[in-house]
């Protein structure tokens, strides 16, 4: 019943599994305890109705007491363990998936990351987990324990008398026939349903986003209404989707209650023709409350089970991708980077086609070109914040992807135009260059970064909050914070992305002089978009369409007829001159 194909059908954990064993076995427990009480009370009516019509002496009364008390202690210590095996268990559990799902996710390339909506993946990690732990807590366990207690009740009732127990039960089947040839319907409107959702939540962060463009722009009219179109699609499928399931699921419970009247009249007919006495009737109209009580709930829960299976499809995916492992150890013979040879397809899209070159020790080495000739995709895979598919690429002789990427980032120290800081104090956005850095380490990678001179003018300097990304921040002012997280790392390898670009000519000095500090015998691997600010690099590797076309020093570049970087730098400068 729980087998591997069940367990991906509702994303369960093992754990998860034996879990949803234990609250079927106490369901069914719980069911056929319940049931022994309707005996109780029938061998009570039993006993008076002999008195009435046999004039038989009345029951002990005392006999009755103990039953009921012995049930009651039963009865109560059963639905203590059920509740702990439905509820208790699945609540601790979800702890741990949720913390497997943010480990999963934390382990995964970040080209995963970069072909996924971001909406999309929020909406998985927030809505469709909650979704399934009200499944494995309220769904699962109950319904296949109902099955169960319910087949069991089912084969006691036909021994007692086939016919009562045929008109009793016969709702049951066809009810459940019913819910699951629709299946397919109620997929089906799930998926229309969290896609629109998706759109809902995707709008809301562009808007929040962009917020700033679209005023600007005076386009708010516009995007406020594209919203609110997202908005009405997505209540007009998710009343879709409670109509289709709602007409199936007030079907199925129209078509068992039948079986109350198929009961009713089944019995008063086997009474009139004399065979069957008043007695088997009633125990059968009691017996036919408690078959139907669990299935109540059922019924309504059993579409979402439905649902959910599209939830966990989505969370299964996330599960299934293929994590970047690694060894847990990084020896390098230095940290010269090399390529070899690589190549990189993303999305079926060739950037690279052959790379190859050499980033030394204790050299800036500059990777410049056209737009879209792959040198931030050099970085990223020099990093292993993605994986190459041919070749290879080496640090101090050793493949980057044979090591874990946290540990390989270890050696690693990344400045980027776009700096990203938490909404913290100054203190702690610095520190996350390095954890368990002292407060005194911090401050001196802030003076060496020229982070002083704003910090002493904020209200509680270093412990002054900085808003959501820094908000409360100039670009200068982020830019050093980040550099200052590089110094306080101070690992032999630095990763720029052109960090001065968008600074202007004051900040710009500051910066530079802060990293001047920084690279200091470290491997530097630089992607500039300016030609002037690499003029004094050891190194100039240039790319286009995918391959290295030039490489060498920049006066020997700049010397180099028709050449792609002597022809930029050209440009450049005649594009510094132009006045308005």
């Amino acid at each position: 019943m729980f087998g591997k194909e069940f367990q991906r059908k509702y994303a369960l954990t093992d754990q998860g599994v034996q879990n949803t064993v234990q609250a079927t076995i106490w369901t069914v427990v719980v069911n056929l305890v319940v049931m022994c009480g309707m005996g109780i009370l029938q061998m009570m009516m039993s006993g008076y109705m002999k008195t009435l019509t046999e004039d038989a002496p009345l029951p002990k009364a005392w006999v009755f007491l103990l039953l009921v008390l012995g049930f009651v202690v039963l009865s109560l210590l059963t639905h203590l363990q059920q509740y702990r095996s439905t509820y208790g268990l699945v609540y601790r559990e979800i702890k741990t998936v949720r913390i497997g799902l943010a480990e999963r996710l934390r382990r995964l390339p970040l080209s995963f990351f970069g072909k996924r909506d971001l909406a999309d993946l929020t909406e998985t990690i927030m809505g469709d987990v909650n979704r399934l732990e009200h499944v494995w807590s309220h769904c699962l366990g109950y319904l296949y324990g109902s099955y169960l207690s319910t087949a069991i009740i089912a084969v006691g009732l036909c021994l007692y008398d086939w016919r009562m127990a045929l008109a009793c039960l016969w709702g049951v089947p066809v009810a459940f026939g019913l819910l699951f040839g629709s299946r397919k319907l109620a997929k089906r409107r799930s998926e229309e349903t969290k896609a629109a959702a998706i759109q809902v939540s995707d709008g809301i962060q562009e808007t929040l986003e962009e917020i700033r463009e679209i005023r600007a722009t005076n386009q708010s009219d516009r995007f406020l209404n594209a919203l609110n179109e997202k908005i009405d699609r997505h209540e007009k499928t998710m009343l879709r989707g409670e109509l289709s399931t709602g007409i199936f699921v007030n079907a199925a419970s129209v078509i068992m209650r039948l079986g109350v009247a198929t009961t009713i009249l089944t019995g008063t007919s086997l009474i009139l023709s004399g065979k069957i006495s008043f007695m088997p009737l009633f125990l059968f109209l009691m017996a036919i409350t408690r078959i139907y009580a669990p299935f109540d709930q059922a019924l309504a829960l059993i579409a979402e089970m439905f649902m959910s299976q599209v939830s966990a499809a989505r969370l299964m995916e996330i599960c299934d991708k293929e994590t970047a492992e690694g060894a847990a150890r990084f020896e390098p013979k230095g940290h010269d980077i090399v390529f070899e040879n690589v190549g990189f397809a993303y999305d079926n899209e060739q950037v690279l086609r052959g790379v190859s070159f050499t980033a030394k020790e204790g050299e800036v080495t500059a990777l410049v070109g056209p737009s879209g000739s792959g040198k931030s995709t050099c970085a990223r895979l020099a990093a292993r914040l993605w994986d190459y598919q041919r070749g290879a690429i080496r640090v101090g002789g050793v493949d980057i992807q044979s090591v874990d990427p946290e540990v390989l980032l270890s050696d690693y120290s990344m400045v980027f135009q776009d700096v990203v800081l938490f909404d913290d104090t100054v203190m702690e956005n610095i520190r996350l260059g390095k954890h368990g850095a002292t407060d005194e380490e911090v401050r001196a990678a802030a003076r060496a970064a020229n982070c002083d001179e704003f910090v002493e003018k904020l209200p509680q300097g270093y412990a002054t909050p900085i808003g959501e990304n820094g908000a409360k921040l100039s670009g200068g002012e982020r830019q050093r914070i980040s550099i200052a997280r590089a110094l306080l790392k101070n690992a032999p390898i630095v990763l720029l992305d052109e960090a001065t670009a968008s600074l202007d000519v004051e900040n710009e000095t500051k910066v530079q002089e802060a990293l001047s500090r920084l690279l200091v015998g470290k491997t530097v691997l630089v992607i500039a978009h300016r030609m002037r600010t690499v003029q004094a690099a050891d190194k100039i590797v240039v790319l286009a369409e995918g391959k290295v076309v030039e490489e060498g020093s920049p006066a020997a570049l700049l010397q180099k007829e028709n050449g792609i970087f002597r022809r930029m730098t050209q440009l450049q400068s005649a594009s510094a001159a132009w006045q308005i």
